[in-house]
């Protein structure tokens, strides 16, 4: 089996700034790595967070060979995120207009026989999406996640919540990231679905798993995703990468 993959990200209908980050590229022997990054902490930061995690983790996993990287994706993923972590963490203490800045991310490495491993820390997300349904394999590290997992509130309360945008983990806030992973094995015709909350917020879980299955071409199911979060208004940046197995 082959891997396909898509990506896009875009400003939005509100903010001035894209202050999500992206990558997405083949790895050697079939492999795909793919990375989705959400920065915050002001006009300027968020983005500098945002792009230095995603420059940082990417020259991490590019530097790896094809077989070292399959022998341990998880070790892979962990260390690139520490290092971006590092480097985030470093900057925000040397220059004050980066002081309190920090990025999600959400990191992913596919292999063509349908194993993935996942990599998340707050509240960028990962989705399993087949014929089947839709499965939310990343858990949000955020205030109203915490609320749902106790059961407080429900997953539809959790999606108005006035504190849904309040993330209890991300890159660069801490010395240490704490990271979590996870591993999936995906059919032949499976997507996975990495997705900023600029995505996730706008459209429902059943909204997205109707776009990638039913919607149309996958070619076109990142910029239909898309449209619909700017067509309702699209109030923050907007990042999707979608992976397919064939």
């Amino acid at each position: 089996m082959t891997i396909r993959y898509w990506g896009i990200t875009d400003v939005g209908a509100v903010r001035s700034q894209n202050q999500d980050s992206y990558y997405l590229q083949p790895a050697g022997d079939g492999l795909v790595t793919a990375l989705v990054c959400d920065g915050m902490g002001g006009a300027r930061a968020g983005n500098v967070a945002s792009s230095l995690a995603v420059e940082t983790a990417s020259a991490h996993l590019e530097s790896l060979t094809a077989q070292s990287l399959a022998a341990a994706p998880g070790e892979a993923l962990t260390q690139s995120a520490s290092m971006a972590n590092d480097a985030i963490f470093c900057k925000a203490a040397l220059e004050p207009e980066c002081l309190g800045m920090g990025t999600t991310m959400v990191s992913a490495v596919a292999f063509p026989d349908g194993r993935i491993t996942v990599l998340n820390i707050g509240d960028s997300r990962a989705y399993r999406i087949g014929a089947e349904g839709i499965e939310k394999v990343t858990r949000d590290h955020s205030v109203v996640e915490d609320l749902v997992h106790r059961g407080e509130i429900t997953p539809e309360e959790a999606r108005l919540h006035p504190q849904k945008n309040l993330i209890t983990r991300c890159l660069g806030s801490e010395s240490e990231a704490r990271t979590d992973l996870y591993e999936l094995q995906l059919g032949s015709g499976e997507f996975l679905l990495l997705c900023s909350d600029g995505l996730s917020n706008v459209l429902t879980d059943q909204e997205l798993l109707y776009e990638v299955i039913h919607g149309g071409e996958p070619e076109t199911c990142c910029q239909r995703m898309l449209d619909i979060a700017l067509s309702r208004g699209a109030p923050d940046n907007v990042t999707a990468v979608l992976i397919q197995l064939v």
